[in-house]
């Protein structure tokens, strides 16, 4: 992963494997640091590159995760912090304006992708 004004490698990296953070998809952290630059707020990153153990763990323990391989497995996807109306509607808005169009919004953090393995266009919301 190139270095970006906003964002640390770090902090894409999957909790089990210090250093993945570098597996982070340049095209997807090109849009990210424009929608950051929109935004003109900071982007708490939550979850970042998976590996296929931390996805199965996610499985395991209930979350909602990809039938398939998912988009944090493959470096175009990442969760931002958001709990309140106001900043997920700027963040929203910066994401598709720097041009993201695949989200899923949870009550405290929204998921951003642009994996070419799934389909563009789309929002969904997580339910636990």
């Amino acid at each position: 992963m190139k270095e970006y004004k906003n964002f640390k490698s770090k902090e894409f990296d999957s909790p089990d494997l210090p250093g993945s953070g570098d597996n982070m998809k340049d095209e997807f952290m090109e849009l990210l640091q424009k929608a950051r630059e929109i935004a003109d707020t900071p982007f708490r990153i939550t979850s970042g590159f998976r590996t296929e153990a931390y996805q199965l763990d996610l499985k395991r323990r209930g979350y909602k995760t990809a039938k398939n391989k998912s988009p944090h497995q493959e470096g175009y996807a990442c969760d931002i912090a958001c709990t309140d109306s106001k900043t997920r509607y700027l963040i929203i808005g910066s994401l598709m304006l720097a041009g993201f169009n695949r989200f899923g919004i949870g009550a405290s953090f929204i998921h951003v992708d642009n994996s070419p393995n799934y389909t563009p266009n789309r929002v969904w919301t997580y339910k636990y």
